[in-house]
């Protein structure tokens, strides 16, 4: 059904850029992938995140917003926001492991969702701490604030616009021949020629890859709710010198359909999630010219065992359950699953030079 709805929508307009595709794929209010009624994400849906793996993925987000906290010298009324927050596995860790803590009676945990099934799904899950959650369907909705905002792999189902070198630099547009779509290549507006320019780009003939301008929009609206506190962002990804390098040349767009993955957006239309990595330089230096300070920037694997990782797996994990989860939170932690691809940057807007426990063991924000 929403082939058939884009497929007019070229006719009627002309041709759209593969952003626009990709909103439509992900977005669209009533056949958009993250707006179906049926969305699940885990085992029984087509992806699962770090918090699917085990519960001391989201001990430890909160071990560190702990730290955040009694940086903060303790505010009564902290808030944590989280965008995408799923099927509310991690909150429900998160506030499970704070519950025993002075923080938990000083915090509001606040989450952007725009699909109402999966709200139903995260209030059910979350019930234990129903007096501690609110629900908001876009950063309009909320006041500044002082605390924490919180993404797990968000980002990377930002829509991004794709390029390609031919005969030039091009932008891929998506046009129909009135029953399938096709690709064809158009001039780079003035937006993406000064991205380019703005991470020193150079891209050889034949060169395919994505560019997030999305990520920036981003930034300019939690500026806008964040008073003081830290951002948290959690995402696969890779710094601009490497993302463009001759290592991924037709770039990072991959789909994933019952845990299959694919890179052909053009099928199972709605049906399938489509995602990007992420340009940490990119969210570095465009959060640095919005007044926040980069605290650090590691891998997720470090990023854990840094946090203590053995305190937290004696806190809240019993001899009987260690066997069964010792390998997931290896997955957690081991360049094979998500310790290496999967980084974690903090962001910090207010007063003094934070070091953050999660950063001791490496902060890479000299690589970016």
């Amino acid at each position: 059904m929403l082939k058939e709805i884009l497929i007019k929508r070229i006719l009627q307009e002309g041709p759209i850029t593969f952003e626009t595709f990709m909103e439509m794929a992900l977005y669209h209010p009533q056949y958009g992938y993250y707006r179906r009624t049926d969305t699940v994400i885990g085992r029984e849906g087509d992806f699962y995140t770090a918090p699917h793996l085990s519960r001391v993925f989201g001990a430890t987000i909160m071990r560190q917003i702990e730290e955040i906290w009694e940086y903060m010298r303790r505010p009564d009324d902290f808030i944590i926001l989280e965008m995408g927050a799923g099927m509310g596995y991690l909150a429900r860790d998160m506030l499970d492991y704070a519950v025993s803590k002075d923080i938990y009676n000083h915090l509001q945990y606040y989450i952007i969702e725009i699909n109402p099934s999966l709200r139903e799904r995260q209030s059910e899950i979350l019930k234990g701490h129903k007096e501690k959650i609110r629900w908001y369907n876009s950063l309009k909705e909320i006041q500044p604030f002082r605390g924490c905002i919180l993404s797990n792999e968000l980002l990377d189902s930002f829509p991004v616009h794709i390029i390609v070198v031919k005969d030039g630099l091009k932008e891929v547009y998506i046009n129909t021949d009135g029953e399938g779509l096709f690709e064809e290549y158009r001039p780079c507006p003035e937006e993406i020629l000064q991205y380019i320019d703005e991470f020193s780009i150079t891209l050889p003939e034949g060169f395919r890859t994505e560019v997030n301008l999305r990520i920036k929009e981003w930034l300019r609206e939690i500026s806008g709710i964040l008073k003081e506190g830290f951002i948290i962002t959690i995402d696969y990804g890779y710094p601009a010198w490497q993302y463009y390098s001759e290592d991924y040349p037709q770039g990072t767009l991959q789909c994933y359909y019952r845990h299959q993955k694919s890179d052909n957006p053009y099928i199972k239309i709605g049906l399938q999630d489509i995602t990007c990595h992420v340009n940490f330089t990119s969210l570095k230096k465009w959060a640095e010219e919005m007044g926040f300070r980069t605290i650090g920037y590691t891998g997720q694997g470090r990023f854990i065992v840094s946090m203590g990782i053995e305190e937290i797996i004696k806190e809240i994990i019993t001899p009987d359950e260690y066997p069964f989860e010792v390998a997931r939170i290896k997955s957690l932690l081991l360049p094979s699953g998500m310790g290496e691809g999967h980084k974690v940057m903090v962001h910090y807007r207010g007063s003094g030079e934070p070091l953050l426990r999660g950063f001791r063991l490496r902060n890479e924000v000299s690589r970016l």
